[in-house]
């Protein structure tokens, strides 16, 4: 069957985006857990030596009421640094004079909230895949705090962030849940929290209250941590706090019985104001444990202790009385029970170090050989030797200083288990991240065996269909079956493989056996190719030019370097010096052509179409076509800067130059990766309150900048749409309060911009319209090639105007720098140069790549904007905010990728172009997708493998869905002009 290289190429990356979907769904599997005990399992004996204790119940709760103040990320230096003592006086009292213990709880990754909650009650480490339930959680159906609360008969109430209602689903007797995904509001979302305190504060029928605030993690999200917004919420924070621990002091004084109030974080706030990697801002969280119970010398200065997140949840068990949830990895926290009597000291320690070694032993094979197992043993037989003298009265000296030792000895035995239980590394599915990496491989190996054809004279295919019902196939397919069924049989550890339906998982090895027989054929064809050649040599004048080299030396070198954990952190940097080096390779070969003329030009890659043609004039049966010949017209025409004028040569000449001082102005002004990210750079001069008069003047002057350069192309229509659209992306973020604007006298009255935002989006819905109208149009009636071309401008411009609306303010320089190249690259570069789709593709793609970055993107979860989902909307409306998202993150590289399309239309040979295009866009995505699931196998021991490896992984697997995305766009336009190409070649 002969099909486009375009379609071809676009099948095989939708294959592969199901192939690395295998593959992360066994990287990040549901976490395994051993079987639950029965509910009504007895609390472990007290040790005791040759004879059995008269210890065996679970101790008394140590609180009557515990209140948890949750707000959401809170980190560290929010209440323990100088901003907690400025606006959180109250709580720095408790912290420095008042009885409170403080710590700061480490937050383990991915910092997000839903994983963070379940660490909080459950003691565990979720798995990195909760970052992505965390857009929708399920049931938590693991052991935890508050279903042990609710087993016990305590009436809980919650208030605050829903993901906890969706998490505990008919655990709280009382309960009023808000969004926590619609980050434009930081109010409201706080204040349906607090109407409902005073209420509840002044009953008795509770026995534990939770309150979820949204606002902080909302503010950091829009405005980052150094917006004044920040200080009114902490003081607003601080009030609450204090009306909720006065209201327990005057109501321990009539029921005599301490109560508990926590105060912490679930995740911090990077310097951007994101969250959800590893850095230090991100993991560090402040927790205060208040009670009237902890005692408290006078004088005494405590600074807080570093902890685990995880020892929440034992802390919280042993504070109401309540089992330990069975998968906790964490260790109660000693300063809550200090005050108690050595006995129930003893006892609590035991019961948890208890629980930790059952948890061990359920998880590692060779537990005993463990240290903390082996410090576990020794801890029972001091605890056990101290019980006996304790019954037996003997004296109180000897039973204080071997209590203490015994004491010590459990610290230590904790703190081993905790640390063991902690390092232990994921369970993966194997299995089926072998069959996604082999889906993955195959796929790749059929776009390298398929350049040849792919970039000659047609650039169309030959897809032999008779390997699918060959005889390999099935002995593949038998084989492989067979192969199936031993592993499902024999595996010990869950396998998502296994457990689909037979048909589902015989399609699975169906599509491996096809992929495998294909690459067979092919290879078998390109072998009986070259035997042909030899035999019948065609004449090839092509040979390989500096920015061939370039362009494979720096594609190697990139994928190369996703084998290091700090090449990853700082990936901007690669791209940086990718486009850096292709400027000055561009500049050279400009310099080149303008005076050494078209004697000492270079050959391209694209001309290696002349070295297929003589391939396809050897072979019998072939024919060349009319495309063939306009390729031989262009390399006999003057390909050098002659053509030009003196001031447009002048400016050919300086562009590449040009290019690269926006390269080096777009790297100052955001700051990415890790090592340089805490540095002051443009992006946060111009975000700072100080600065908002000169943020205003240069959002108002990129927005002019973008109309001048997109509007020329566009139809009339959409050029006065455009105009009112850009207007309205400044009216929004004036409305919001970003921008300054003539019409408004102060800056307090602002708003969400909903209505200026909507007005926007009917602008490029409009355009849209416009322009897929004008593409349809020119299929149906083969209107010709300047229809297709405007009709696709306007789209371009469509998303022009949607990446200005969602870009904030000192981003929009990005975009108009972008626009900018593109200008410069396609009038003085890429036309008079004459390169050819591939050269001009993979510039694309380089440019797209380093543009991601320049946005202020990096490899970490954290540089996420999810505010841009909330453009326009009043509520959470998940699929509208994902795209929104999604667009946002990867405007650079959509952006780029649109104006290739639209850049090779304009082309005489435009059909093949576009599928030379396609296939090409589509290789350069797949080849660092193939290597990095191979590296990431193979490191999948690495000490970074979820803080660095991981997030870098979900950003491939995301950035080859946009790719599958973008070829099935390129398909479509191609498909669009078949008419018009066909017309073309009946006239040649």
């Amino acid at each position: 069957m002969r099909l486009g290289c375009g379609a071809f190429a676009a099948g095989c990356v939708v294959i592969e985006v199901l192939g690395v979907a295998l593959f992360l769904r066994g990287f990040f599997p549901a976490p395994a857990r051993p079987e639950p005990e029965p509910p009504a399992a007895p609390a472990a004996p007290e040790p005791m030596a040759g004879a059995s204790s008269n210890w065996t119940e679970r101790p008394p709760p140590l609180f009557r009421k515990v209140v948890i103040m949750l707000i959401d990320a809170l980190r560290d230096d929010f209440v323990f640094g100088s901003k907690g003592v400025k606006f959180m006086p109250y709580t720095t009292y408790l912290v420095e004079k008042g009885a409170a213990h403080s710590f700061v709880a480490e937050a383990k990754p991915p910092t997000v909230t839903m994983p963070r909650v379940k660490a909080l009650m459950t003691g565990s480490l979720p798995g990195f895949v909760d970052v992505v339930r965390n857009l929708n959680s399920p049931a938590l159906l693991e052991d935890n705090v508050v279903t042990q609360a609710k087993a016990a008969g305590k009436r809980i109430i919650f208030y605050g962030d829903e993901t906890w209602v969706k998490l505990f689903p008919k655990h709280f007797v009382e309960y009023d849940g808000t969004t926590s995904f619609f980050v434009s509001d930081y109010t409201e979302v706080d204040d349906n929290v607090t109407r409902h305190l005073d209420k509840v504060l002044k009953r008795g029928d509770w026995d534990v209250l939770i309150l979820h605030y949204l606002g902080l993690d909302h503010i950091g999200h829009i405005s980052g941590p150094s917006s004044p917004l920040i200080g009114r919420k902490l003081s607003e924070m601080d009030s609450i706090l204090m009306r909720i621990h006065t209201s327990l002091l005057s109501e321990e004084r009539e029921a005599l019985s301490p109560s508990l109030l926590v105060l912490c974080g679930d995740h911090g706030m990077s310097e951007s104001g994101g969250h959800g990697a590893s850095s230090l801002e991100e993991v560090n969280t402040a927790l205060l444990l208040t009670s009237s119970a902890f005692e408290r010398k006078p004088g005494e200065v405590r600074p807080p202790e570093r902890v685990q997140q995880t020892d929440l949840a034992a802390t919280l068990a042993v504070g109401l009385g309540l089992p330990i949830p069975q998968h906790s990895v964490g260790r109660f926290l000693f300063p809550v029970v200090q005050g108690r009597a050595l006995r129930e000291q003893l006892r609590l320690l035991h019961l948890n170090a208890v629980q930790l070694s059952r948890l061990l032993r359920s998880r590692i094979p060779g537990f005993e050989r463990e240290h903390g197992f082996e410090q576990f043993k020794i801890s029972e037989r001091l605890h056990g030797n101290w019980v006996k003298l304790y019954l037996e009265e003997n004296n109180a000296e000897i039973l204080l200083n071997m209590g203490a030792k015994a004491r010590k000895q459990y610290l230590y035995t904790l703190k081993a288990l905790s640390q063991a239980l902690s390092s232990q590394e994921a369970q993966y599915d194997i299995y089926s991240m072998v069959v996604g990496t082999v889906v993955v491989l195959e796929v790749l190996a059929l776009l390298l065996l398929s350049v040849p054809q792919a970039l000659g004279a047609t650039a169309k295919l030959e897809v032999p269909l008779s390997p699918m019902c060959s005889l390999l196939f099935y002995v593949m397919f038998l084989l492989l079956w067979a192969m199936h069924m031993v592993v499902c049989t024999s595996a010990e550890s869950f396998c998502y493989l296994c457990n689909l339906a037979w048909p589902v998982a015989g399609a699975v090895l169906a599509l491996v056996s096809a992929l495998l027989c294909g690459v067979l054929s092919t290879l078998t064809r390109l072998c009986v190719r070259r035997k042909l050649l030899r035999r019948k040599p065609a004449p090839s004048h092509w040979k390989w030019s500096e920015l061939d080299f370039l362009i494979l030396a720096g594609t190697a070198g990139h994928v190369l370097s996703l084998g290091a954990s700090s090449f990853i952190e700082e990936e901007h940097q690669t791209w940086y010096f990718l486009v850096s080096t292709l400027c000055l390779a561009l500049s050279h070969e400009s310099y080149r052509s303008c005076f050494l003329g078209d004697d000492e030009e270079p050959e391209h890659c694209p001309r290696v179409a002349g070295e297929f043609a003589g391939t396809a004039s050897a072979l019998p049966d072939r024919s060349v076509s009319c495309d063939m010949l306009e390729l031989d017209q262009a390399r006999q025409s003057p390909s050098s800067l002659d053509g030009l004028r003196g001031r447009e040569k002048c400016m050919a000449l300086a562009s590449p130059w040009l290019i690269l001082g926006c390269c080096r102005l777009l790297r100052s002004l955001n700051q990415t990766g890790v090592q340089w990210a805490h540095r002051p750079d443009l992006g946060h001069w111009l975000t700072s309150s100080d600065h908002q008069a000169e943020l205003s003047v240069l959002a108002a002057l990129s927005l002019l900048a973008i109309f001048a350069l997109v509007q020329s192309r566009c139809s009339s229509v959409a050029k006065g749409a455009l105009a009112l659209g850009l207007l309205g992306v400044y009216c929004y973020r004036a409305a919001t309060g970003h921008v300054l604007s003539p019409w408004q006298q102060d800056n307090k009255d602002v708003s969400r911009g909903i209505i200026e935002a909507r007005f926007v989006y009917v602008f490029v819905l409009g355009i849209l319209f416009m322009g897929i109208k004008d593409m349809l149009k020119s299929q149906v009636l083969a209107a010709g090639i300047p229809v297709k071309t405007v009709g696709l401008w306007d789209v371009y411009s469509g998303l022009v105007l949607l990446t200005a609306l969602l870009f904030r303010p000192h981003n929009l320089p990005v975009l108009v720098c972008s626009l900018l190249i593109q200008t410069m690259m396609t009038k003085f570069i890429w036309r008079p140069l004459r390169h050819g789709a591939a050269e001009v593709t993979v510039m694309h793609y380089w440019f797209g790549q380093a543009f991601f970055y320049f946005q202020g993107n990096s490899n970490n979860i954290a540089t996420v904007d999810i505010s841009a989902g909330f453009v326009g909307l009043n509520t959470y409306v998940e699929v509208p905010a994902m795209f929104l998202t999604a667009f946002a993150t990867y405007a650079g590289p959509v952006l780029w990728a649109s104006h290739l399309v639209n850049f090779l239309s304009w082309e005489p040979n435009s059909g093949s172009a576009l599928r030379r295009a396609c296939f090409c866009y589509a290789l350069l995505s797949s080849v660092p997708v193939s290597a990095y699931v191979v590296l990431v196998t193979a490191l999948r021991y690495h000490l970074f493998i979820w803080s660095v490896f991981s997030p870098k992984l979900l950003y491939e697997g995301m950035h080859l869905l946009v790719t599958a995305a973008l070829c099935l766009g390129f398909t479509a336009v191609d498909r669009a002009g078949a008419k018009v190409d066909a017309g073309k070649v009946a006239h040649c």
